[in-house]
């Protein structure tokens, strides 16, 4: 159960450029981002009924490292359970991405999974003038401009600008992840005013379009809620699945560009 509700998250953090040649050479397109910043950080809780089930923290440290000589974001997304479900199914998730800081597409994505013993190690190299990405196990693909990993395509998502948005307005964004390609499709489903501890939000609704049958019932079962102001933080999630209903709330947040709106 807590490795379904882990791909949630992840899910949720899926969430949500052409090329130019230059002199002789694929050069990548420029988006501007005044969304995040470097020293970002979001802490959420999972909970699965009334249980306090897991934490998950997504950082932007203070790194600036270098790719082709382009400077990137390095974020990580970190994942682990609390308390009883800790010793009931422990679990304990690492994301890495290192994002190109003026075309926000990922350079290098690792992925260090344990979940009740059930391991995954990834690294995927992503050779953006060749648009192309090698996995751990030395396999090549070819791939879109734009194609992002698992936790990028959250990132580049949060620079879309929503100011024009209309009911039933979609959008979608390609993530590669398990060495396949993953079209991530999200439809707008209006505002509203979402209440948390840290206060109430007024939020734009999103839901993905989801394969039905294996976790959840109908398409429409993940919900999640995005800041309706210049920061477009997740602030929480609702997912109804086959045996029960999952949450995941914004409990603490560091480094945002601007204040948190609240109503």
């Amino acid at each position: 159960m807590k490795k379904i509700s882990f791909f949630i998250l992840i899910m949720i953090f899926e969430f949500l450029g052409t090329s130019f040649k230059v002199q002789g050479k694929y050069d990548l397109p420029i988006i501007k981002n005044k969304a995040f910043q470097r020293g970002e950080k979001l802490t959420y809780n999972l909970h699965y009924g009334f249980i306090d089930a897991a934490t998950a923290t997504l950082s932007v440290t203070n790194e600036k490292v270098k790719f082709s000589n382009r400077e990137t974001y390095h974020v990580v997304g970190v994942g682990k359970t609390n308390g009883i479900t800790d010793w009931i199914f422990k679990v304990r998730d690492r994301y890495e991405s290192y994002i190109d800081e003026k075309a926000l597409v990922p350079w290098l994505f690792t992925r260090r999974v344990n979940e009740g013993g059930y391991i995954i190690n990834q690294d995927y190299i992503f050779k953006r003038f060749e648009n192309k990405v090698k996995t751990e196990k030395n396999n090549t693909y070819h791939i879109s401009d734009n194609m992002q990993d698992m936790i990028s395509a959250f990132y580049q998502a949060r620079t879309f600008d929503f100011s024009e948005i209309k009911i039933d307005d979609e959008f979608s964004i390609d993530c590669f992840m398990d060495e396949e390609v993953f079209p991530v499709k999200i439809i707008f489903k209006g505002y509203e005013n979402i209440k948390i501890e840290l206060g109430k939000i007024r939020c734009m609704k999103f839901i993905p379009l989801l394969q039905t049958g294996r976790v959840f019932k109908k398409e429409d079962d993940l919900s999640f809620f995005i800041s309706d102001d210049k920061n477009h933080v997740l602030i929480k999630a609702k997912a109804d699945i086959l045996f029960g209903a999952i949450e995941v709330e914004l409990i603490e947040h560091q480094g945002l560009i601007r204040p948190l709106k609240t109503v």
